[in-house]
């Protein structure tokens, strides 16, 4: 199979296919949910594994923020985190003890706790795997787990996209970047880590109105409109130049030649908004930047439109950041 997440067939057949087979007449995990849940306790759980190279600080802390976002995005309020580290033969104590610490970030971040989990050395890993699982509560009224998009509805994008990949490019390959362009300008790319917890955004969004929300994550914002259109058993039509991307990782994508729309993009949510307008501004006034990039559409037809030229959506790639990282 390919590198990164497994391909939506792949995901069907070896791992749905057999749970509902199993676990007969339960709501369990589908293509395009954020998280899964036990339907007798309503207990909700994300989980978010993350093998790159980077820095121990920033394994710990982009596993546990991306296994927050996968509940944040549902309504769902965060009881605790554990985290799971596998580590090669080869690793020292440092190295796991800045994991932990970055861990602990993503957590206060959040707006959780670092329960605990599992460490382990082991020759299984080449390089230290650090999983992440996220756990919380429906909060009443509130939830949007199971919710879809309905044809006809606009939508919305929040944030920005591809900061996450952008933000672990610039901090991994800073000195491969200054060498084009001012290091403040890096350091500006490398600070979007700070953006990636969509905690504000998916409250906002919530109290706006929104009838489905997704979180971009691995594969980027093309991934998570194949992802939400899938779950939603609809078409769409979405305008490629009103996708919102900051100027830092366009040039950051150009220097290392792998394209935004593929890239991990954590930080923003894709929302489906009967008034899309009327919805943006709702989250301008909480301080959510957004705009609207499309709509969705009956039939199945998944189109990109830029400027006179139209295409259809691809499905869902391996995640460029594993061309440079993985």
């Amino acid at each position: 199979m390919r590198i990164g997440k497994i391909t939506e067939n792949a995901l069907k057949r070896s791992v749905l296919k057999q749970i509902k087979t199993e676990f007969k007449n339960v709501k369990s995990a589908a293509v395009g949910s954020d998280c899964a849940f036990s339907e007798k306790e309503k207990v909700f759980s994300a989980t978010s594994p993350l093998a790159l190279s980077l820095g121990g600080a920033d394994l710990g802390y982009y596993s546990v923020v991306n296994a927050c976002n996968g509940l944040f995005s549902q309504g769902i309020e965060i009881d605790h985190v554990t985290v799971a580290i596998l580590l090669p033969e080869d690793a020292e104590e440092p190295f796991l003890k800045e994991i932990v610490k970055g861990a602990i970030e993503g957590a206060k971040i959040s707006g959780t706790v670092y329960a605990g989990g599992h460490t382990e050395v082991t020759t299984a890993v080449k390089r230290a795997v650090v999983t992440a699982t996220a756990v919380g509560h429906m909060a009443e009224g509130v939830s949007l787990f199971d919710k879809k998009a309905s044809a006809g509805a606009d939508l919305v994008v929040t944030g920005h996209i591809a900061l996450e990949g952008s933000a672990m490019l610039a901090r991994e390959r800073k000195g491969e970047l200054s060498t084009r362009y001012p290091v403040p300008f890096v350091e500006e790319a490398e600070n979007f880590r700070s953006l990636v917890s969509v905690k504000e955004a998916s409250r906002a969004a919530i109290e706006a109105g929104a009838e489905a929300i997704h979180d971009c994550s691995f594969g980027g914002i093309f991934a998570a409109l194949w992802e939400m259109a899938e779950r939603a058993g609809c078409g769409m039509q979405v305008d490629l130049k009103s996708i919102p991307i900051k100027q830092q990782t366009i040039e950051v994508c150009e220097f290392f030649e792998v394209n935004p729309y593929f890239l991990l993009s954590s930080g923003a949510l894709m929302c489906a908004a009967k008034d899309g307008e009327a919805f943006v501004q709702t989250l301008a006034k909480d301080g959510i930047h957004a705009g609207v990039i499309g709509r969705f559409q009956k039939g199945n037809d998944r189109l990109i439109i830029n400027g006179d030229e139209s295409r259809f959506l691809e499905r869902p790639q391996a995640d460029e950041v594993l061309r440079i990282l993985g």
